[in-house]
């Protein structure tokens, strides 16, 4: 074939595709669906051209079409990767994560599901028919093809009716693991039939996973490489558009003909990781361009694919007898029924599992009618039909019943889906939606004609013509106000998370117009848009709870925080837990900010909208929220004050930065300045911005030099017993609210405290230690059982000491024996009600006696009541225990309560002595004043405040 004729047929292409567009949006269908109609009618009108003995003329243009020059090899090769990769970097993957339960089940059980229905359906049939040739394993590669589902026309009808955005994550989840698993289930089938593997149903099942797996770790490898190429070209948005375009075809073609791994799987999760990681390495502005670009690219692709597959319909349906029609609708109602017990049958099971959150059944019914086919099913059955190793008979079968399903589903599903939604009445606002339209509409209307009558005077327009139109608009405010009694009919709770649902939705728009204006790193921009997602969802669903769960979350430490933690503790690995510590810290700052701005909101918009007392509700709950992570910035700024300084001189030389650009920008646009001159001012900005995007490195301050030299305890001794004691120790980080004693566990070592405060939770007081304290050493001395509960009030630097180098330290020196032995016993006289009772001392002894083999009093075995402070609920104990420290000092402790004294005052300066001062007794009566009050008449047995 002429190259320009292919080209003018290319181009012919593209303009039936953009001409189809408008037309498809004005008689309310589907572009794909219209695409394959036309494309069907394409591929028929060039058949009888070519074939007809009337003319001659067009047979070039018709051969083009009829015999096309590209076959599925190169169709999948081309189109593939890109709606792939396309359709990966547009998904909010964080929030898929929440949902991953049902999107797994709808993908890969789905695929099976139906592979094995419409197998096994079809092949009775085919037996009773005589049809020569078609075995189980043929019906099986016929529901692979067709198991594959294409999501573009029932996500484009969900957003056109607002259904919640979590309904579209589920349906283009499905569509992209589907097409992965459907594909390599086709491999898999394909490869046996042909006869060029054979394996049993376990081998098989493993060479799915292996396919699978290794598909994940080639796309995930190859696309951390490029995303480490990124910054590399921060200034060329189009050398980044050209490397992201490069990564899901090099990712099919390693994958495919090189890994020996699912080629599909490897670009889902080049797309998926390119998307995670590609936002904190390129700049806003240029990941919007890149996004513009890529659906740019993603919609031609699939439209061709889509147009191209369709004019091949003819041939494939070509003679068609009734037996052929009657397996077709086997075939829909086989899949019909594997997609209802899917969705009716498996999803409302991970709903009680709580492995997903319920789906209306309303939605479940547009899920099950929206299975629609498309243009990979088309290409897989091309390739059936170009395929050598398959008889003729097995080609003809599959390639006549995969298309006249994906015909099926167009024609009839395509059509129907959109009456179908009205019909179930997702098309129309609910009543709370309405009350706020009409309410909304009536403020709006008032507020345009009062600038449209000062926009009139300005312009100096005739009276008589404002009046006119100021008119038109009092009568249409006059009717939104006439209904506006709708939203007084709901309740507060109504309106209140009508509010909240506001709000939420509000502090999207600010996460992304902080992140334009390069106020948020692209690292934190994620997770925001994450956290946003949530709350919107929890509180449609939850109400208020459902917010306030959702705002809470991110203020405690996660897992992998948590796993950071545990490799600073068992390997001594501190890197991950500092960045983490950075992030939190970043994170907290900005979502102060985020805070702070809703506040505004509330008072600007909310509270003429909803009305006095909802927006005091709302004003109380954002209060809270922001009062929550003011304590938890706090926590994190007493042990760390100069990293939380530099970050905020970042933030604001970032908007310094910001404000800069935008004067240069407005200069030039108002042609104060030129565009080179522009540019070269725009030069040393950047050079700014690049600085001020630099985040600083947070030092832990866990090197076991600086606590044991800096320890109250240890800061006297020579170096060279610093440098003995230094080799025992180990330091320790701990957050608030960590539990770091549990009452009952046998002590298995001491704590020394460099900086922060623990609370001991003593049967009957709290008892609060600060730096230069120990605890958990009298269990050591007494080889009983922990008596109190210890956790950390604020972030602490603890050096820690197992029993047997304890002992070997106690022994070694004296001098510290004694001052242990004082702190000891000094905390156990705090636990008692009567200074002058006589307590029975079980520390000191150890010390005294000779033997220190003899067996000493188990104190676990004096009984002791459950402490009141944990017996509360955890509602009551949630600023304690979950979020933060706020009682370690007095700028933490809840607003409206007496903040106590700092335990690091209290403590620092502890002398060793046996009596308590009368000062430390008051400090230790003013740091218990949190626990619950004794009875006057309580004799208190002998107790160990620390365990």
């Amino acid at each position: 074939m002429d190259t320009p004729l292919i080209t003018g047929v290319f181009a012919l292409l593209l303009i039936t595709i953009s001409v189809l567009q408008p037309i498809a949006r004005r008689l309310g269908l589907a572009p794909s669906v219209l695409l394959a109609m036309v494309g069907t009618l394409i591929g028929i009108l060039a058949t009888y051209l070519l074939y007809t003995a009337h003319t001659d003329a067009l047979n070039e243009i018709a051969a083009v079409f009829v015999d096309p020059p590209l076959n599925s090899e190169m169709i999948l090769y081309i189109f593939l990767p890109i709606l792939l990769f396309q359709t990966a970097l547009t998904l909010d993957v964080r929030r898929m994560f929440e949902d991953i339960g049902p999107i797994l089940v709808m993908a890969v059980v789905a695929v099976f599901v139906a592979t094995a229905f419409i197998g096994f359906a079809l092949y009775p049939l085919t037996s009773l028919a005589n049809i020569a040739g078609i075995s189980l394993l043929a019906c099986l590669l016929l529901g692979a093809i067709v198991a594959t589902t294409d999501p573009v026309a029932v996500v484009a009808i969900f957003r056109d009716i607002g259904a919640p955005p979590r309904l579209g994550r589920i349906v283009e989840g499905e569509s992209l693991l589907n097409d992965a698993a459907a594909i390599v289930i086709f491999v898999i089938i394909l490869d046996i039939l042909t006869g060029n593997q054979s394996m049993s149903a376990n081998e098989a099942l493993v060479a799915f996973v292996r396919s699978f797996i290794g598909g994940i770790v080639v796309g995930t490898v190859l696309a951390r490489i490029a995303v480490s190429l990124l910054p590399l070209m921060r200034d060329l948005p189009l050398a980044q558009v050209t490397l992201s375009l490069a990564l899901p075809y090099g990712t099919y073609v390693l994958s495919d003909q090189f890994a020996d791994v699912s080629a599909v799987v490897a670009v889902v999760c080049a797309g998926t990781v390119f998307n995670l990681y590609g936002p904190a390495r390129i700049q806003p502005a240029n990941w919007r361009f890149l996004h513009s670009v890529w659906e740019q690219i993603a919609f031609w692709a699939a439209s061709l694919i889509f147009l191209l597959s369709a004019i091949l319909i003819p041939r494939f349906v070509e003679g068609f007898t009734p037996i052929d029609i009657l397996l077709l609708v086997v075939v829909v109602l086989a899949a019909f029924a594997a997609r209802a017990v899917v969705i009716f049958g498996l999803l409302p099971v991970l709903s009680k599992l709580r492995a997903g959150q319920s789906v209306n059944n309303r939605y479940k019914t547009v899920m099950l009618w929206g299975g629609m086919r498309g243009a990979v099913t088309l290409t897989l059955a091309l390739s059936v039909s170009e395929h050598t190793g398959l008889g003729e008979e097995v080609s003809t079968f599959i390639t006549k019943l995969a298309t006249g399903f994906v015909l099926f589903t167009l024609l009839v599903y395509g059509t129907s889906l959109k009456p179908l939604i009205r019909l179930l009445g997702l098309n129309k606002l609910n009543a709370l939606d309405e009350a706020v339209r009409t309410q909304f509409l009536a403020l709006s209307l008032s507020d345009v004609r009062q600038e449209i009558e000062e926009a009139a005077e300005n312009y100096h327009i005739e009276p008589r013509v404002t009046k006119k139109v100021l008119q038109d608009y009092e009568e249409r405010a006059a009717a939104a106000a006439a209904e506006t009694n709708k939203l007084e009919e709901l309740s507060d709770w109504d309106r209140v998370r009508i509010g909240l649902i506001a709000l939420a939705d509000r502090e999207q728009q600010l996460v992304l117009q902080h992140f334009h204006e390069k106020t948020i790193s692209g690292r934190s921009v994620s997770r925001f848009l994450t956290l946003t997602g949530r709350v919107g969802d929890l509180t449609r669903s939850d109400g208020r709870s459902g917010y306030n769960k959702a705002v809470r979350k991110p203020l405690k430490f996660g897992l992998g925080f948590r796993l950071a933690q545990m490799l600073q503790r068992r390997l001594r690995i501190a890197r991950p837990l500092a960045n983490r510590l950075a992030d939190r810290f970043e994170f907290l700052l900005v979502y102060r900010i985020l805070a702070d701005d809703l506040i505004d909101f509330n008072n600007l918009h909310i509270r003429p909208l909803l009305g006095e007392r909802v927006a005091d509700i709302l004003q109380d709950t954002l209060a809270i929220r922001q009062d929550e992570t003011m304590q938890a910035i706090d926590a994190l700024r007493l042990q760390y004050p100069d990293y939380a300084d530099t970050l905020e001189d970042q933030f604001l030389r970032k908007a310094g930065v910001r404000l800069e650009e935008t004067a240069l920008d407005n200069a030039r646009d108002q042609m104060l300045i030129g565009t080179e001159l522009h540019r070269n001012l725009l030069r040393d900005v950047e050079r700014s911005r690049r600085s001020s995007h630099t985040r600083p490195k947070l030092d832990l301050g866990l090197k076991t030099r600086e606590l044991v030299s800096a320890h109250p305890l240890f800061a006297d001794l020579p170096r060279k017993q610093q440098k003995a004691i230094r080799r025992m120790m180990r330091p320790q980080f701990a957050t608030p609210g960590e539990r770091l004693i549990r009452k009952g566990d046998r002590g298995d070592a001491a704590y020394f405290i460099a900086s922060g405060a623990v609370e001991v939770r003593a049967p009957t007081h709290n008892v609060r230690l600060g730096r230069g304290d120990v605890f958990g050493e009298i269990a050591l001395m007494t080889g009983g059982r922990r008596s109190a509960d210890v956790f950390a009030l604020g972030y602490c630097q603890l050096l820690y000491l197992k029993a047997h180098d304890f002992k070997a330290l106690m022994e070694q020196h004296p001098d510290l024996r004694d001052h242990v032995v004082g702190l000891a016993q000094e905390r156990q006289l705090m636990n008692v009600d009567e200074p002058e009772h006589d307590v029975e001392d079980p520390v000191f002894p150890v010390f005294t006696k000779k033997d220190p083999d003899t067996p000493q009093e188990d104190d676990a075995q004096v009984a002791t009541p459950e402490p009141s402070e944990l017996a509360k609920p955890e509602a009551d104990r949630i600023d304690k225990v979950d979020i933060v420290a706020g009682d370690a000092n007095p700028e933490l402790a809840e607003a409206g309560s007496a903040a106590p004294e700092p335990a690091n005052d209290a403590t620092a300066a502890r002398q060793p002595s046996i009596e308590p001062s009368p000062e430390k007794t008051a400090n230790a009566e003013e740091l218990s004043k949190t626990s619950e009050p004794e009875t006057s008449d309580q004799t208190l047995k002998k107790e160990t405040a620390s365990g």
